[in-house]
């Protein structure tokens, strides 16, 4: 997402954590003597496999591989799973379109005991010139249909204030493209794109569900065209000491293709913040280069919407060739501070029959991840 032109950051954030509770650190919580003894928990380990297909990852060399790229690597076709133990992964990770139907676990169950963490950002450099850009920013890359990720925390470190030079400060933890993609009980941590929900191509409507997840960051810090399910969910933006006035950021930055008749919706959820009341808005509609007939979609609904958002104008441009009134955002039934209608214009809200529609069922048709396995 372009970055706004405002001074650089700030706050070593993922190291002291974001405030939301005691333990939210980067780093794993204290291993239990249980996990020291058996790092890979109820689901063994390589001398008695779950399946055939499982590999077992672990830093300390207890598992088959200690990186977890390595692992992807090895698991070759469809239907492997990877079980990661306890550990601060710190590499780049690309799962690409032809291993399809992974599934990721955090052994533990405590997405804080298994974090995947890089440090790169749109403009840091590459070795061999030029820079990354926002998609080679990213931690984590998953291009493959069917994935399923589970108690694992997804990071990206790096931080504005330790690079004054670099003006390309997104930093994106995760990109996600492919189809009928889930996360359960995970965590997605950084400042300025921190969990890109995308496609892999235009006209490909790939389908997201995330459930029991937290997110946190900046400046459009979950964005992206997919047609992407945030259930139950826990948004927290993050407090900016280089800035002297709002807004600090926005929390979803859709670029919903004009075709797609289904963008982002988060239902059940709730929006925190440690910055100032108001500080944040809520969402603004990215229209990419790329893309100039994007129409983004944004539906919040039953969510709690704490006081860190501009109840009074919750929405702006980031063009404003492309206001965001010409946009599909909406909200129903959200409580809070930040859900006050005060300017009814500023806010849009959904008709009964329209929120019959705004479901996790509808968005994701015949795909119904929430009836997994937890």
């Amino acid at each position: 997402m372009p970055s706004p032109q405002l001074p650089l950051p700030r706050r070593g954030f993922l190291f002291a954590g974001a405030g939301v509770a005691a333990g939210l650190t980067l780093g794993p919580a204290p291993a239990r003597a249980a996990e020291r003894a058996c790092p890979f928990g109820r689901y063994g380990s390589p001398d008695r496999r779950l399946t055939p297909l499982t590999l077992y990852v672990d830093p300390h060399g207890r598992g088959d591989f200690t990186s977890v790229q390595a692992a992807v690597t090895a698991a070759t076709g469809s239907g492997r799973t990877l079980v990661i133990a306890p550990g601060t992964y710190r590499e780049t990770v690309l799962l690409d379109a032809t291993r399809t139907e992974a599934t990721w676990l955090g052994a533990s169950g405590d997405p804080r005991d298994v974090v995947i963490v890089h440090d790169r950002a749109n403009g840091t450099p590459k070795p061999g010139g030029g820079t990354y850009g926002t998609t080679g920013s990213a931690t984590t890359t998953v291009q493959a249909d069917g994935f399923t990720a589970r108690w694992i925390t997804f990071a990206n470190d790096w931080l504005r204030a330790d690079h004054p030079d670099i003006t390309g400060t997104q930093a994106v933890a995760i990109k996600v493209q492919g189809d009928r993609s889930s996360f359960t009980h995970c965590r997605f941590l950084g400042h300025q794109d921190t969990l890109y929900a995308d496609s892999m191509a235009l006209t490909v409507f790939a389908r997201q569900y995330y459930a029991h997840c937290y997110v946190e960051g900046d400046v459009d810090f979950v964005f992206g065209r997919a047609t992407a399910v945030w259930d139950r969910c826990h948004f927290r933006t993050l407090n900016r000491t280089d800035l002297a006035a709002a807004p600090y950021g926005f929390v979803f930055a859709p670029s919903t293709a004009v075709a797609n008749p289904r963008g982002h919706l988060v239902t059940g959820s709730r929006v925190s913040s440690a910055a100032p009341d108001a500080f944040y808005k809520l969402a603004r509609p990215w229209v990419p280069g790329s893309d100039t007939t994007a129409r983004p979609m944004l539906t919040v609904r039953d969510t709690h919407l704490g006081p860190g958002i501009d109840a009074v104008a919750p929405y702006t441009n980031m063009s404003d060739t492309y206001p965001w009134q010409n946009q599909r955002f909406a909200e129903y039934r959200d409580t809070g501070p930040g859900a006050v209608v005060s300017v009814p214009a500023n806010r849009p809200q959904l008709t009964d029959e329209q929120a019959a529609s705004a479901t996790r069922e509808v968005y994701l048709g015949d795909w119904t991840p929430w009836k997994e396995g937890r």
